[in-house]
């Protein structure tokens, strides 16, 4: 595992810069600071997380196109117009979804006061999400051995009420009114700029791997 910090202080300073300064101008001007401790170490921590992932999992280091989000929000639907993120996020997807297939990931977001690191799914398309619903009907005991028993949190958005075809009182209703399944682990500042970072992450990616199998069986992914 590097010994050397990816991120320094730096980071969190610069984006709490760009909170208050959310423009093209003082981006454009700042430019050679976002790429030093922004840009240039996330592509180095991709790079170097890629041979620790699952088989299947992409960690792309690629500046377009690849594992890190850009930095540039898309406001052509949105009411707040300011150009700019004010975070920086890394998603690392199994390779199904490079063919446009909902599919599970890992995942990292680095924001002053708010880093936190996870894996699962966000949003998966109609057709997958009745999978995974329809998998915990057929699965109980797997999906309490999987998420239940390991006391993993699953976060993201929910119906009110359980959806139709489903049986109210089943045991884990919770769970089937859910839009989204996925589980999050909070990361402090200090691990960020620490030397450690990758292998507190990976621990992070650990906690959510039997929610992330239970997620690939259900929609027919292989998991190595």
């Amino acid at each position: 595992m590097p010994s050397t910090p990816y991120f320094t202080r730096g980071l969190f300073q610069f984006l709490r810069e760009l909170k208050a300064n959310n423009d093209r101008d003082w981006f454009a001007a700042n430019r050679e600071r976002y790429v030093e401790l922004v840009e240039a170490p996330m592509l180095r921590f991709i790079a170097d997380l890629g041979d620790h992932l699952p088989a299947g999992f992409v960690a792309d280091p690629r500046r377009t196109g690849g594992s890190m989000f850009r930095i540039y929000r898309d406001t052509r639907f949105a009411k707040d117009k300011t150009p700019f993120k004010t975070a920086v996020a890394a998603r690392f997807a199994h390779r199904a979804g490079e063919k446009g297939q909902s599919a599970p990931g890992f995942y990292i977001h680095l924001e002053p006061g708010d880093c936190f690191a996870g894996g699962g799914i966000y949003h998966p398309d109609p057709a997958a999400l009745k999978r995974i619903r329809d998998q915990i009907v057929d699965e109980p005991a797997a999906w309490s051995a999987a998420v239940h028993k390991k006391k993993i949190v699953v976060e993201g958005d929910a119906l009110q009420r359980v959806p139709r075809g489903y049986d109210p009182a089943h045991r884990f209703a919770a769970d089937l009114k859910r839009k989204d399944y996925y589980t999050l682990h909070r990361l402090e500042e200090r691990d960020v700029c620490g030397p450690r970072l990758l292998a507190v992450y990976l621990d992070a990616c650990d906690r959510a791997v039997p929610l992330m199998q239970f997620l690939a069986r259900a929609l027919g992914l292989r998991w190595a």
